[in-house]
């Protein structure tokens, strides 16, 4: 269960990395994973995916109503990843993925891509993953909070804040 893990611990070398996808694809959400060895709660990789968001609006905006400025949606490929990881020696641990502009918060629509569909008394995530969302600014990151699935509240709970940074490194 989860949710009896110990929480992940994200080194600085890894929060950078990720800072630095969310400031790569701003104004778009940025979407990747976090990956550590099996039995440890060490994140030691980011691994950025494609947000395929534009893609699926531009053939379906019924469909997908949200471009990559308000979504993030894995393609394939990256969901293979992801299934193929789990029972893997080096699993995700935690999906995340920035909001431009408008704070580090796990959305409804964040709950419901997470669980699969909407949120009732026995929807469960569809992966065993931690979420990190990103607060992208247009000039820094503010920072970063880290939610949990919580089986007693039937929903994701922050566990965690990550300082962001308060100007793009220079070049």
């Amino acid at each position: 269960m989860l949710s009896d893990a110990p929480l992940p611990s994200v080194p600085p070398h890894v929060l950078g990395a990720i800072y630095a996808h969310a400031r790569e694809t701003y104004p778009d959400e940025c979407c990747g994973f976090l990956i550590a060895p099996q039995g440890s709660p060490v994140i030691d990789e980011a691994r950025p995916c494609v947000n395929e968001q534009n893609r699926y609006h531009a053939r379906d905006p019924e469909r997908f109503p949200r471009t990559a400025r308000e979504a993030y949606y894995l393609g394939g490929k990256d969901l293979r990843f992801l299934l193929e990881s789990v029972s893997g020696e080096r699993p995700v641990k935690i999906i995340y993925h920035s909001h431009p502009d408008v704070g580090a918060y796990f959305s409804a629509e964040d709950t419901r891509a997470a669980l699969g569909r909407e949120p009732d008394d026995n929807a469960e995530p569809l992966y065993p993953v931690d979420h990190i969302v990103i607060d992208a600014q247009s000039d820094h990151v503010a920072e970063a909070k880290l939610f949990r699935w919580d089986d007693g509240q039937r929903s994701f709970m922050h566990v965690d804040t990550y300082a962001g940074e308060r100007s793009a490194p220079s070049q």
